[in-house]
């Protein structure tokens, strides 16, 4: 008998099914395949649905910019080791002046995106990028209407957060304007679907950035923007909250009895929980609090507190955890360290970097931005 050679056939349906599992730099290749899988590929709907499968299969990644010229950009996959860290040409951020602007500040990311923002005092000027490095799509955005000068920039709160209501990307600040007359504050952002700056009036605004060198990044978690402030009518410390679906201000307290120096903590997610880590610098250890039922006050627990003697600096930032439950962070801007769920200090690298970096977690994405057709790329 004579048996006919077939191709094998896979349905459509299971061809999703094998895309939406694959590594974004795959799918980028796999566009030029054929036409329906550019047209696939690219359709928002298997993008967002690829962007979900990897939130919740793949590694996230940790970006970090070193402050040593040349300026440049390396990416670590941190659930296998904080000592593999990579980097890509193609990944750089050739596409911003840097020699022209030496303060570069990473504002957040969100749904694949990083916003950052760079300065020079020497020349006045500000510029803002967005940024997806899995794609390598950037662009430029409108700075606000708001002029600032450099040491009213530094009192400014900033965040960068999805509504995903309306399907939009925001940039949120809350700003303090400064002229020879008078001070006024604003709460205003960015829309990315209408390309567009907007100012909420009328809001209550008594709050100020203790952070006196940068303005303050706010964490995002439970689809609201969270700063450690100072509440003038109170006489206290805050975390302040900008929700981005209902688009307006709410105040928390912190843990009570709390009394550790507040220019020595900081805001982070520790799992599924707003978390809010405190150094305590006459014991070498970091504290590790969890707000256990979101805006409930009365549930913050401590529950971790980190040796640091271990560290060369005797300094842990954590931000961010992997699935096994280890905790990554810096050692204050010049290396790597992994703690366990335990507290036992696990891994420690050096960057070998006097200068120190920044760091942020992402997770890779296919997804665009809405509003306007882009035309910036990489």
């Amino acid at each position: 008998m004579e048996t006919k050679n077939t191709l094998p056939y896979l349905s459509h349906e299971l061809i999703i099914q094998i895309l939406l599992r694959l590594p974004v730099k795959s799918l980028i290749r796999f566009k030029g395949v054929c036409k329906s899988w550019l047209s696939l590929i690219s359709d928002p709907h298997f993008t967002n649905s690829h962007f979900q499968t990897t939130a919740e299969t793949h590694s996230r990644r940790i970006m970090f910019i070193s402050y040593s010229p040349p300026l440049q950009t390396r990416f670590i996959d941190y659930e296998p080791s904080i000592h593999q860290h990579t980097a890509s040409a193609s990944l750089n951020l050739n596409f911003t002046p840097f020699e022209s602007y030496p303060h570069i500040q990473i504002i957040g990311s969100c749904r694949g995106f990083i916003l950052f923002d760079c300065y020079c005092k020497q020349i006045h000027d500000y510029i803002i990028y967005i940024w997806n490095p899995s794609t390598g799509f950037h662009k430029k955005l409108p700075l606000s209407p708001f002029s600032f000068s450099y040491d009213s920039y530094a009192q400014n709160f900033s965040g960068f957060g999805y509504d995903r209501l309306t399907d939009d990307y925001l940039l949120v600040s809350l700003c303090l304007d400064q002229n020879i007359s008078n001070i006024s504050q604003h709460l205003v952002f960015f829309s990315f679907r209408d390309n567009t700056w907007k100012e909420i009036k009328g809001t209550h605004f008594p709050y100020e950035n203790f952070s006196y060198v940068d303005p303050q990044v706010g964490s995002l978690y439970n689809e609201a923007i969270h700063w450690l402030a100072f509440h003038h009518d109170l006489q206290t410390y805050v975390i302040v909250a900008f929700d981005l679906m209902e688009r307006k201000l709410l105040d928390m307290h912190l843990p009570v009895n709390f009394d550790r120096e507040i220019h020595n903590c900081g805001l982070w997610v520790f799992g599924e929980f707003l978390s809010l880590w405190a150094m305590d610098i006459d014991n070498d250890t970091v504290e590790i609090w969890v707000m256990k039922e979101y805006k409930m006050h009365s549930s913050w627990t401590k529950t971790l507190v980190l040796p640091t003697n271990g560290l060369p600096v005797k300094y842990f930032i954590p931000l961010c955890t992997a699935k096994s439950g280890d905790i990554i962070g810096t050692d204050g801007g010049t290396g790597w360290a992994k703690y366990n769920d335990k507290g036992h200090l696990l891994d420690h690298s050096d960057y070998n970097d006097s200068h120190g970096f920044q760091a942020e977690m992402y997770i890779e994405s296919l997804l665009s931005l809405p509003g306007p057709a882009d035309n910036e790329q990489a």
